[in-house]
């Protein structure tokens, strides 16, 4: 196979897995429906992983995202909508972006909740032109094993991230480098 047929290889998958991000996005959830799917998405969190729910008692607000679908051969992408919640109470509505260049084939969606500690990581979301996970307030990806040194005393970073949900066949996820957007609902 030549370079060429890899690219070109490469430049259709991207442009199928664009078509199914451009689809599902103009396919987008209403305001009620993003409100119910992320109400569900931190219920089955909180169940699942105590220490996402102690943390969100300590938390000033709550950015999640329920559903965001990723794929990808070489070049890949993700996109999913979402809400920030204070007091429970939904506030802004926000979309994720997610683009990717590398060694990679295949499909997933996965939900991600980011419990946002302070003045500071609220602020920085609401003032920014987008925020771009890995710059600006200091955002710590909880995973089991850190989840087992994690208690709401020891909690100091301006940001912590639970990814859930899981599905697919593309191995990992990681929301760094993912764009958080505002977007009108």
């Amino acid at each position: 196979m030549t370079i060429r047929s890899i690219f070109l290889a490469a430049a259709a998958a991207m442009a199928v897995i664009m078509s199914s991000i451009v689809s599902h996005h103009a396919n987008a959830a209403t305001a009620e429906d993003l409100r119910r799917d992320a109400d569900q998405a931190l219920t089955t969190l909180y169940r699942t992983s105590p220490v996402a729910k102690a943390i969100s008692k300590k938390a000033q607000a709550v950015l999640v995202f329920p559903n965001v679908i990723k794929a990808g051969l070489v070049f890949g992408g993700g996109y999913g909508e979402g809400v920030l919640m204070e007091d429970s109470k939904v506030v802004d509505y926000y979309n994720s972006v997610t683009g990717s260049f590398g060694f990679q084939a295949g499909a997933q969606s996965y939900g991600y909740a980011v419990f946002l500690m302070n003045d500071k990581a609220v602020n920085y979301l609401k003032t920014s032109d987008g925020w771009e996970i890995g710059v600006g307030p200091t955002v710590v990806i909880v995973n089991e094993g850190a989840a087992k040194n994690l208690s709401t005393s020891t909690l100091k970073d301006d940001a912590y991230a639970f990814i859930f949900n899981q599905q697919g066949l593309m191995a990992g996820v990681s929301i760094e480098g993912t764009k958080i957007s505002k977007i009108q609902r």
